[in-house]
């Protein structure tokens, strides 16, 4: 981490300058291809190969490093690239976990994320007795409060709460030496610019920046000019996980209970090759699971709840072939690789559409065949339609023959 004193605050850039800025850094970005090459700690070694990553993906390989170097960083990135665990790792090499300061601030433009990025940050530093809390709108003051006072290394919230916790001096930021901005584009599109400056003004100076967006728009680029000081950019495509090569259905059960039958109906193809099937909680992991194997179905389930020797017990029955549906939470949609997978089945649609492409990603990894059917109540269509429109891609009903297809 450089010396504040040693890092000076880029000058303010005039509206016409923006359109030329250049950001591409002479230095060439070093690529990673290996965890074990990136010269981070060993628990959180142990934590990233437990939540179930094993190579980095092409951002990871390139943005790692600078983080921890403690470089500002623009990364240019769609969903589905890794780029969660990419800042959340960074941030976990980064803080020391004997103090019990807030030394990191992610901030996201929803609760959802807000929280799924804590969720993110806690398994992966599983081993590190990280304390990481989520400061978001619509939830106890109270609560927050006797959190912060606790004391937390990480904080990830949204701008309105963060910057509240922050004036009421429940959140301190005297030893925040690094601000993550994700989903920056979409952060501005909200609103939140006064709030980000705001809470900005509050950093100890020469805080550390990493902004994450999925696109560069002219008020990205104005942000970044004010508060980040000779940043590397990193543009990775969304070409890790990709929805080519991929078929996509959808069926329509009107109710929840006709879920359970579509399912036996299809059963027989699930076998022809391996299959996932995803749902939203644990308890409905369990329920699926048994409910299959009374009816005489071969089945193998997974989730967080589990002891990690018995995950790593049912993966490598999974990988071997032994058993050929394996039903999981999202938590396992993210490093699971094996090449036998071509049909995914989401039993539930995901709560968010980044975790659509992870699941579904599970299928054509790499440029292989595959095919997903989504399972859509009618209360889901909203969903479904918004998932087609971000990835600009089309889902179309299931056709009778889909064993051919898989």
């Amino acid at each position: 981490m450089a010396e504040s004193s040693s890092r000076k605050r880029p000058r303010v850039l005039k509206e016409d300058d923006l359109a030329n800025v250049e950001f591409e850094t002479s230095e060439e970005v070093e690529v990673v291809p290996t965890f074990d090459k990136m010269g981070l700690r060993e628990p959180l070694i142990r934590g990233i190969y437990s939540y179930g990553f094993e190579k980095p993906s092409a951002i990871q390989q390139r943005a790692i490093r600078q983080i921890i170097k403690g470089r500002d960083i623009i990364a240019q990135a769609q969903s589905g690239t890794g780029k969660t665990a990419t800042f959340s790792i960074g941030v976990l090499q980064s803080i020391n976990t004997q103090n019990r300061e807030t030394q990191a601030l992610v901030l996201s433009p929803t609760r959802e994320l807000a929280v799924q990025i804590q969720k993110v940050i806690l398994a992966l530093g599983d081993y590190m007795n990280v304390q990481c809390h989520a400061c978001i709108g619509g939830t106890n003051v109270g609560e927050d409060i006797r959190k912060l006072d606790y004391g937390q290394h990480v904080v990830s919230g949204t701008p309105g709460r963060v910057f509240d916790m922050i004036r009421r001096r429940n959140l301190r930021t005297r030893s925040i030496k690094m601000l993550v901005l994700d989903e920056a584009d979409e952060m501005l599109t909200k609103g939140f610019k006064e709030q980000l400056y705001d809470i900005y003004r509050y950093l100890p100076p020469g805080a550390q920046v990493v902004l994450l967006s999925a696109t560069l728009p002219h008020e990205v680029l104005e942000m970044t000019a004010k508060f980040m000081s000779d940043p590397i950019r990193v543009l990775v495509k969304r070409d890790e996980i990709t929805l080519e090569g991929i078929k996509q259905f959808f069926v329509s059960v009107e109710r929840e209970e006709w879920k359970f039958d579509t399912l036996c109906d299809l059963y027989d193809t699930l076998t022809i090759t391996q299959a996932v099937l995803f749902c939203n909680t644990r308890r409905k992991v369990d329920w699926l699971a048994e409910k299959l194997r009374e009816a005489n179905f071969t089945v193998c389930a997974m989730h967080a709840d589990m002891e990690q020797k018995e995950r790593d017990e049912i993966m490598k029955q999974f990988r071997e072939g032994q058993s050929r549906v394996l039903i999981s939470t999202d938590v396992w949609a993210r490093g699971l690789d094996v090449p036998q997978v071509s049909l995914v089945i989401n039993y539930d649609l995901p709560n968010n559409r980044e975790l659509y492409i992870h699941r579904i990603g599970r299928s054509g990894r790499y440029g292989r065949k595959g095919v997903a059917i989504n399972f859509v109540k009618s209360d889901d269509i909203r969903i479904l339609r918004d998932i087609e429109q971000y990835y600009s891609t089309q889902i179309d009903e299931m056709p009778m023959n889909v064993g051919e297809l898989v």
